[in-house]
């Protein structure tokens, strides 16, 4: 199509941008989980319809999602190389499982596009608006990797209602913060934030040099502070660490977890982590100094070091925690 003459949702498609996987071939063959966020000025494409089972939720689409869904369904009709294996409308996104059956002359993003395309094309003439931006642009996408995971990532989607209506009940255990300030450092936040409050919190770290004696002692520690409505603090990196975590949930424990992974825009806890936040059980911190996805061992001793100082930090000095941003 000529320059001159392509319509207002247009855009190019940019494939080395920050959101796509550098090493990844987005022509071959593959299995995808594609995210597209609603843009503000786009009316919802549902509305969450929850009853006293919050398991049984459900959204029930607009005409502006009825739309999006039956543009996504339609898909495979314009692009005979890809399958839609499964797919959600949520009132402010959508998650669409794609299938590249074989390698496709264009790049995924091509195919998203014209998808978005069609849709716009749709909700602009429905509204009477030909200036609306239904969605924000780009996509994010998520490449199956093993096998085993296409039953995870299909669970995921089918529950993205039954999470949503977990969140909408108990706010207060899936908040989320950009930045929240704890002695002087920042850190990202989900979860819990009233655990920082508890006034009995002990840090978890094993040291490889402890003895049989140190190790029952602390074991003991951590359990009796599990059983008794007390917090773990820990990134929870070793395998001993990770075996007291494991033992204190089934006690019915509540964590603090130091993580070095970023949160995404859109960060949501996996599925395990979930039931915990579900809980209010569980709190995630990622400090924002020198972030990285990389895990060094400075990094790992800069993380205990953290873990200490909010285990031992009275009440009086975690309750003044500063939000300098959220996320809803």
């Amino acid at each position: 199509m000529p320059p001159s003459v392509k319509p207002a949702y247009y855009k190019p498609v940019i494939h080395d941008s920050h959101r796509r996987a550098t090493w990844h071939d987005y022509c071959s063959r593959c299995i995808y989980m594609v995210t597209l966020c609603k843009s503000e000025m786009c009316p919802c494409f549902g509305t969450l319809k929850a009853g006293d089972n919050l398991r049984n939720a459900a959204v029930e689409l607009s005409e502006t999602g009825k739309i999006v869904r039956t543009e996504i369904d339609r898909t495979p009709l314009h692009h005979k190389d890809v399958r839609v294996l499964e797919c959600i409308i949520m009132p402010d996104h959508v998650h669409v499982l794609f299938f590249v059956t074989q390698v496709i002359s264009k790049p995924l993003g091509h195919i998203i596009q014209s998808m978005k395309a069609a849709i716009t094309s749709r909700i602009r003439h429905l509204g009477k608006r030909p200036e609306l931006c239904v969605f924000e642009d780009g996509f994010h996408d998520r490449i199956l990797r093993e096998p085993r995971q296409l039953n995870i990532l299909i669970r995921y989607i089918r529950e993205n209602p039954y999470r949503l209506a977990v969140r909408n009940a108990y706010p207060d255990f899936f908040q989320k913060l950009a930045c929240l300030t704890l002695f002087e450092t920042n850190f990202q936040a989900y979860g819990n934030l009233q655990l920082l409050d508890n006034p009995f919190k002990e840090q978890v770290i094993v040291h490889r040099n402890d003895t049989p004696e140190i190790r029952t002692h602390y074991r003991n520690l951590w359990r009796y502070t599990a059983i008794n409505g007390g917090v773990l603090v820990s990134p929870f990196i070793s395998a001993d660490e990770k075996q007291i975590r494991e033992e204190a949930e089934t006690l019915g424990g509540k964590f603090i977890i130091l993580t070095n992974r970023p949160f995404s825009d859109r960060e949501k806890p996996a599925a395990h982590n979930f039931e915990l936040c579900e809980q209010g059980r569980l709190l995630i911190l990622a400090p924002l100094t020198g972030m990285t996805n990389s895990l060094t061992r400075a990094r790992c001793l800069e993380m205990n070091r953290y873990a200490s100082m909010i285990a031992n930090a009275n009440r009086q000095c975690l309750s003044g925690y500063r939000p300098s941003s959220a996320d809803n």
